[in-house]
């Protein structure tokens, strides 16, 4: 079926437009969050109304502030600015509560590091290379979670999954995605000078050791270099890195695996 899209938006226009990433509205669409205005039945290309601006960027706000899609679903759906005020200052006493549990966490992480408490009578120098793999991969997770209220949590837990993976004998593989990671914290944190130094150490590894990388590692890596270059207001050096990456892409074996990466690439304002 051919659709009139003239005064429809692509997925791609759509996202620049309201700040939410291509993922994001593919994820908040089978999620029935935020549906398409209209879908092509033969392309399943998405397209987007000006009318539904406002409630993505409500999403988007709200996101940022941490609150859970259903949350979000339920606050919107009420329309009762009663309602959307009751459902903040619940969300703000949940956060408040969550807030004064990872203070608590982090005080007592701190005094494992310092080595005053032990973990089963042992010394935080002594973990082993399986338990600083496990800390790698869940600060990792950590990190992406974070990326949705981005602030100094995000970057330490980047900065400590990557440390974690080297003290785990991490691959270069788990070094250079280390380095993607802490590339991708700068460029949210708008702070271009580390976004680059990641990024450039991130293809240095991959370029290092193509044998040990997924077929993946390579455009990723130009995909943080264009976003790197793209902070720092380099729009020259953003495109010719975009276009390697989506060069890269084409070699990528797995439809998952590209799917991701392509987002990222299209989600750039180029």
């Amino acid at each position: 079926m051919q659709l009139n899209t003239v005064q429809l938006m692509p997925i791609g226009r759509f996202s620049r437009l309201t700040g939410v990433g291509v993922k994001a509205l593919r994820h908040y669409d089978e999620v029935g969050l935020l549906v398409p205005a209209a879908v092509d039945d033969e392309t399943g290309y998405r397209f987007y109304s000006a009318d539904q601006v406002d409630r993505a960027e409500a999403i988007r706000l709200l996101r940022r502030l941490d609150m859970p899609l259903e949350e979000i679903r339920s606050t919107l759906a009420a329309g009762d600015p009663a309602a959307l005020r009751a459902a903040l200052v619940s969300h703000q006493r949940q956060m408040a509560s969550r807030d004064s549990e990872l203070r608590s966490s982090i005080a007592k992480l701190q005094r494992l590091i310092d080595g005053r408490e032990t973990i089963m009578g042992m010394r935080s120098e002594s973990l082993q290379a399986e338990d600083h793999r496990r800390l790698g991969i869940d600060l990792y997770n950590r990190t992406w979670t974070l990326m949705d209220s981005p602030g100094d949590e995000m970057l330490h837990c980047a900065h400590a999954s990557a440390y974690h993976w080297m003290q785990g004998g991490g691959t270069t593989a788990n070094r250079a995605r280390s380095e993607w990671l802490c590339s991708r914290v700068y460029s949210i944190l708008g702070r271009p000078e580390p976004a680059l130094h990641h990024a450039r150490r991130c293809l240095e590894l991959v370029e290092s050791a193509p044998s040990e990388m997924e077929d993946w590692d390579l455009p990723s890596a130009y995909e943080a270099l264009a976003r790197a270059h793209l902070t720092a207001g380099d729009e020259s050096d953003a495109a010719r890195y975009k276009s390697l990456g989506l060069e890269a892409i084409g070699k990528v074996a797995s439809e998952e695996d590209r799917k991701p990466i392509q987002a990222d690439l299209d989600a750039l304002p180029l």
